[in-house]
């Protein structure tokens, strides 16, 4: 019996602190926008190099979501020889319409960032090792032709490739890309910079994995509990 007891209770230690991780993880992803993370990244490396920091618009980060989607996930479009982009026509034709993105408030897209990758990595890596790859990008992150920025991250079909996508513009606050309503419409799947709303890539992947953890966690506990009780 005291072996019983000792195997119950390690299992139900073992599922509560399973729970509560995976609770945490959802939690702290509700609140923690990686394409918000990434303009904090931007700025800082830009006010760094004594450039200034860029407003973040809610509308150019939606944009920004709806030009990963228009690559329907397939990676091999960007970059390489097998390059290809949407047309500038979609950015009023389908992008805007999608978010609710006043057309007549549309402005000129300053410079454009995008990358693709297998496996999902934190903002700053993103970033550093993936936005980064030449002497370009590094000068269009730091033109002074900017004065705001939109960055959305996406996966596809629930998981990798991962999109990450940087817009960049020379609007002006409050009278560029404007939302209808003042509110941006909610976009699933990915997350984009200024967006209200939770983030349903990174949420959904990490809640994923506490999940996936409760359940092993349980199965470690049921293991234990039996052979307390001689199964």
């Amino acid at each position: 019996m005291a072996n019983a007891g000792v195997g119950f209770c390690f299992f139900t230690c073992i599922l509560f602190a399973s729970l509560s991780s995976a609770s945490a993880a959802s939690n702290e992803n509700i609140t923690d926008n990686p394409a918000d993370q990434l303009v904090a990244v931007i700025n800082s490396n830009r006010t760094a190099s004594r450039s200034s920091s860029l407003n973040s618009n809610p509308g150019l980060g939606c944009l920004a979501l709806q030009y990963i989607k228009a690559y329907e996930g397939d990676c091999k479009a960007v970059g390489g020889p097998d390059a290809k982009k949407p047309a500038d026509s979609e950015f009023s034709n389908s992008f805007a319409p999608h978010c609710g993105v006043e057309v007549s408030t549309l402005t000129p897209i300053t410079g454009r960032l995008l990358a693709c990758q297998s496996k999902y990595v934190s903002p700053s890596d993103a970033f550093s090792k993936i936005l980064m790859e030449n002497e370009r990008s590094i000068e269009i992150v730091h033109s002074r032709s900017h004065s705001e920025i939109g960055a959305a991250v996406s996966g596809s079909g629930g998981g990798g490739p991962y999109f990450w996508c940087v817009l960049f513009s020379n609007g002006t606050s409050n009278s560029s890309f404007v939302l209808q309503g003042g509110v941006e419409r909610v976009e699933r799947p990915g997350c984009f910079s200024g967006a209200s709303d939770a983030c349903s890539g990174a949420a959904a992947i990490l809640a994923r994995r506490g999940f996936d953890i409760m359940w092993l966690a349980m199965f470690a506990g049921f293991v234990a509990f039996s052979w307390g009780v001689g199964f």
